[in-house]
């Protein structure tokens, strides 16, 4: 039984893994650290969980009864902890924060998208999960990247639920401004366009062309609908023949022939891939739940790989489609 512990036990993407892992047949959850809920029952916080556990929340770290540590603090808090603490050499750690996705000097963190990554995942110590948007985005991408099909500028639109602000309100996540509105924010500039040239790179070292993205805040709680477009000399046929192939072996990717819609993927870690060929331009749909695939989901895909588990083991989630 694998022994697991997690730091920001508050937040949604914590929420969401605890809920996976308590279900999840070979892992046993030994702490939930949170020094604001410390003595808490965590259906205080996360009271979707009312019936499914009676774990409480804790400000005590327990790393040497661990196997796998999940960091769920906010970006920039990942890095404060490890520095602070004395970590257990062999404990594995699957970080959610943006800290150690980019690679540089001394960074032994492995990029943790299972689709571009998976056999280095499988010998990893420490694996940094991607970004929810960058998630998406790069299943997009990256069959084109595998082929060096990527020649000109890439045309992307994504819209996001308000479930990828975090759980703290702000100005644009509380419901009276959220709900029947739509903004756009940080056009060209999204943090995450790093790791998806990074990644798109790993593939295509010579790409140089613009990726133009625009990141939409959607009046929904959940969820990423991504649509992307660049010139590309592939027919319909043999656009849909690549990703098919690219995706052959990953278990939560489908290529799909009809127009997908998000609610087939939110409450899953499933991501959906549609292509179209107009004229010059090809067009790639990709639809993930930011909260699993984008974030708690893939991060115990990525758990599973570290520990030589079936890659879906604890991640059986039905979406309704209502």
């Amino acid at each position: 039984m694998i022994k697991a512990g997690i730091i920001g036990g508050a937040g949604y993407t914590a929420g969401e893994l605890i809920r996976i892992l308590i279900h999840h047949p070979e892992v046993k959850i030994e702490f939930i650290n949170s020094s604001s809920n410390a003595g808490n029952p965590v259906t205080s916080i996360h009271s979707g969980l009312y019936g499914d556990t009676e774990l409480i929340f804790t400000d005590k770290l327990h790393l040497n009864e661990i196997d796998v540590l999940f960091l769920c603090s906010a970006h920039g808090d990942s890095k404060k902890f490890l520095e602070a603490n004395d970590i257990p050499k062999n404990l594995k750690i699957i970080d959610l924060s943006t800290d150690y996705r980019h690679a540089r000097e001394g960074n032994d963190f492995v990029y943790g998208l299972p689709e571009l990554n998976g056999e280095a995942i499988k010998n990893a110590l420490h694996v940094a999960n991607p970004g929810c948007f960058a998630t998406a985005i790069q299943l997009a991408l990256l069959p084109l990247a595998s082929t060096g099909l990527l020649q000109n500028d890439i045309h992307i639109h994504a819209i996001t639920g308000s479930t990828g602000a975090g759980v703290k309100p702000s100005p644009t996540s509380h419901f009276s401004w959220r709900n029947n509105n739509i903004s756009v924010y940080k056009a060209f500039k999204h943090q995450h366009l790093t790791e998806i040239l990074q990644s798109i790179h790993q593939l295509q070292a010579n790409f140089d062309k613009e990726l133009n993205f625009i990141p939409v805040r959607g009046n929904f709680s959940r969820g990423i609908f991504t649509t992307a477009y660049t010139k590309c000399d592939l027919t319909q046929e043999e656009a849909e023949n690549l990703y098919c192939d690219f995706y052959k072996d990953a278990p939560f990717t489908f290529v799909v022939s009809e127009n997908p819609d998000m609610k087939q993927v939110v409450n899953t870690n499933k991501a959906i891939m549609h292509v179209e060929k107009h004229g010059e331009n090809l067009l790639i749909i990709s639809v993930i739940d930011n909260l699993l695939k984008g974030a708690s989901g893939q991060a115990v895909q990525n758990m599973n790989l570290m520990f030589g588990l079936d890659e879906k083991a604890g991640l059986n989630l039905k979406s309704t489609g209502f």
